[in-house]
């Protein structure tokens, strides 16, 4: 991992406040490939007491972001769908492992795996990138 490739995506996180205050971390931000982990809190569960499935949704599209952010030209989302596989709860860490697919002009397609502190599958993520004009 060097300083130019991943400088992107660091600019962008050092203001991602988003991220920042639910705790992410970047544990890993090579160009095509990101993971974050995020260690679920109290004020994160639902009414059911598990982890707000919008917050699931939330660390996958941060690992995408970080992932489909690959040079100085700015990319965003044009779409994502989740599907969830097990709940979980305060206490637990979650994991996103984001991975490129496929990228062909302004468009690409990447998977993102949601998994708890044990390697067990949470979500599967998948997100389709934009990349416009706009440059960092």
């Amino acid at each position: 991992m060097t300083d130019a490739a991943t400088a992107p995506n660091r600019a962008m996180m050092q203001r991602d406040l988003a991220s920042a205050a639910l705790g992410m971390v970047v544990e890993h931000d090579d160009p095509g490939h990101a993971v974050v982990s995020m260690q679920v809190r109290d004020d994160m569960t639902n009414g059911f007491g598990i982890t707000h499935g919008g917050l699931v949704f939330t660390l996958a599209d941060t690992a995408f972001a970080i992932a489909c952010n690959e040079d100085e030209t700015v990319t965003v989302a044009a779409g994502a769908d989740i599907t969830f596989l097990k709940s979980t709860v305060a206490g637990q860490t979650l994991t996103a492992t984001a991975v490129r697919r496929t990228r062909s002009g302004r468009t690409g397609l990447y998977d993102v795996s949601v998994v708890d502190e044990h390697g067990d599958a949470v979500a599967e993520f998948r997100g389709r990138s934009l990349s416009t004009n706009r440059t960092l």
